[in-house]
């Protein structure tokens, strides 16, 4: 397990955004709720502060932090995917309940978190020492919302 955590601030909303991620990914897990046990800007004592999860092996902290922070795209999660179904999975699943897509492969949940979800095969693809093949690849990907593996692998091959 990393040393390093992402904290993701948010007003009251701890507890439920951490459900909401767990669900989406597999392999995933609420591993501890914090409660207050004073008073505290975050809130009475019993209520939330923090809740510790773990998606794919990465650890994350949520902390109820009374009011809201703006996430931005400054700070994105990007999630490696080895096919388009993983692709489509959990793009459908973390704009469910109000998230909104973005462009290449971009993608804000509920939250207000951006997400990249992104095939393996791009990095390949870009970085290939055939620019031309590499640029086909970059001129349709900045043409897509939500990336298509087949669109890509058919610009690469030209």
């Amino acid at each position: 397990m990393s040393k390093i955590a992402p904290c993701l601030w948010f007003a009251r909303e701890a507890e439920e955004a951490a459900k909401f991620y767990v669900s989406v990914f597999p392999d995933s897990r609420i591993d501890h709720v914090q409660k207050n046990i004073v008073e505290t800007p975050s809130g009475a004592p019993d209520q939330v502060l923090v809740v510790t999860f773990t998606i794919c092996g990465q650890r994350f902290m949520a902390l109820n932090g009374d009011t809201g922070v703006e996430f931005n795209h400054g700070i994105s999660l990007e999630v490696d995917c080895n096919d388009q179904a993983e692709v489509d999975r959990l793009w459908e699943g973390l704009i469910h309940g109000g998230g909104e897509a973005v462009q290449c492969g971009w993608l804000k949940d509920r939250y207000g978190i951006s997400w990249q979800i992104v095939p393996t095969v791009l990095a390949k693809y870009i970085a290939d020492p055939d620019t031309a093949k590499a640029a086909r690849v970059m001129h349709a990907m900045m043409n897509m919302v939500k990336l298509d593996i087949a669109a890509l692998d058919a610009a690469y091959k030209g």
